[in-house]
């Protein structure tokens, strides 16, 4: 199928929680010191070719939605650098905390920690505890962290009654060598048939020096889809209808590639419809979408680093079959680094229903995106939102990195 890209033109920056511009030099102990290099434009002829969506259901309600629709309402505050929220089912609204802890928002202010593995995790600028996840049937719950030496883990906890974590239950699921300390991703998301998603960055270092996004020989750069509950003597086990099954050269784990960070992405719960909000280098940042009627980025390429947004990037990459964004914007007014996003399901913004939501990191502006290419700017939250995600009552909360807030989204 194809879509139509929308660009948002605007000028440049940098950023903490996904860092877009690579500031820091990071230095590999396996490479040379790698500093971003843009590549240039050459010819529009090598863009993407733009996809045409077909036109979104058009919400129930009779209210349009427009700039002022909605409001940012502090919901919590007195947490320390929120990355992300999660729920088991339950009101409990637990929080990841970067710097290793996972805390229960309530009353306005959080709890003591619910899980502290403070003393296990790296804490670079891009690293730390970065993501959380509840088992859908099980009692369990997945966080994906660095740990000291800078690799990622994903490990399994068993929750217990009261909703804390047992820390001694502390199971490796999966660790993942990072060449450099930045573009971990860190997403973790049960997809509507209960596997779980895990979203990896390309390594780091800027511009892909490897070249790993579009290697389907490494798990950098990619989403994984897998069954974590441990099957005999193995932590994991890959499902058999994974598009890279039997591949020869191909690991069986990946689901989609050719990403540079999805810092972010999630599913949407009425369609299953994949969105990805993927950090960029230099100048574009981008959102892709999947729909689950095409597979929901099932052996997807979306493009990195052959394209950086819509825009050709590393020169000996093939963008050849890549699918290009749904929507990009480019450094500047409209900020450097953009923080999925979740598509709104909830009751009480009915004309809302049926857009996603996505922020920036540094312009903290917020927009509406539809899957035939609308955007609409909702508004603007301060303190650095590094995620908009779903909360346990059907309604979207932005996380404050640097304020330690958590916002609501209320009708105005």
């Amino acid at each position: 199928m194809k879509r139509r890209l929308v660009a948002v033109a605007v000028a440049g920056v940098s950023l903490l929680a996904a860092c877009s511009n690579d500031e820091e030099v990071l230095t590999s102990t396996t490479s040379t010191t790698v500093a971003d290099t843009a590549i240039p434009e050459t010819t529009t002829a090598d863009t993407l070719p733009p996809r045409t969506l077909p036109p979104t259901t058009p919400s129930t309600s009779t209210i349009p939605l427009t700039e002022g629709s909605v409001t940012f309402t502090k919901f919590a505050d007195g947490m320390v650098k929120p990355v992300d929220l999660a729920s088991r089912g339950d009101n409990v609204y637990s929080v990841a905390e970067q710097d290793g802890r996972v805390v229960v928002m309530s009353n306005g202010t959080v709890s003591m920690p619910m899980l502290d593995i403070a003393r296990q995790i790296s804490t670079g600028t891009e690293q730390g505890l970065l993501g959380l996840a509840y088992h859908p049937t099980e009692p369990l719950a997945y966080v994906d962290y660095t740990r000291a030496d800078g690799d990622t883990v994903i490990a399994e906890f068993a929750v217990n009654d009261d909703g804390s974590f047992d820390a001694a239950s502390e199971r490796v699921v999966m660790t993942i060598d990072q060449p450099y300390a930045n573009h971990n991703g860190g997403e973790l998301a049960f997809g509507p048939e209960g596997l779980l998603y895990i979203g990896l960055g390309d390594g780091g270092a800027g511009g892909d020096p490897e070249r790993r996004a579009m290697d389907l020989g490494s798990l950098l750069g990619k989403i994984l889809r897998i069954d974590p509950l441990a099957s005999g003597d193995q932590p994991y086990t890959v499902p058999a209808d994974n598009p890279f099954v039997g591949v020869e050269g191909a690991l069986p784990e990946i689901w989609s590639y050719g990403l540079r960070n999805p810092w972010r992405f999630s599913f949407d719960a009425a369609t299953g419809d994949l969105w990805i909000a993927d950090v960029g280098q230099n100048a574009w940042e981008e959102v892709n979408v999947a729909l689950a009627d095409d597979g929901g980025g099932r052996g997807v390429n979306f493009g990195w680093s052959a394209m950086e947004g819509n825009h050709p990037f590393n020169t000996d990459q093939s963008a050849e079959g890549a699918q290009a964004p749904l929507w990009e914007y480019a450094h500047g007014d409209d900020g450097c680094s953009v923080s999925g996003g979740t598509v709104y399901r909830g009751n009480a913004i009915p004309s809302l229903v049926g857009w996603y939501v996505v922020t920036d990191y540094c312009s903290g502006k917020v927009w509406a995106l539809r899957a035939d290419g609308t955007v609409l700017l909702l508004g603007v939250v301060p303190g650095n939102p590094s995620a908009i995600v779903t909360g346990p009552d059907g309604e979207l909360y932005v996380l404050a990195h640097s304020d330690g807030v958590a916002y609501r989204i209320d009708p105005a």
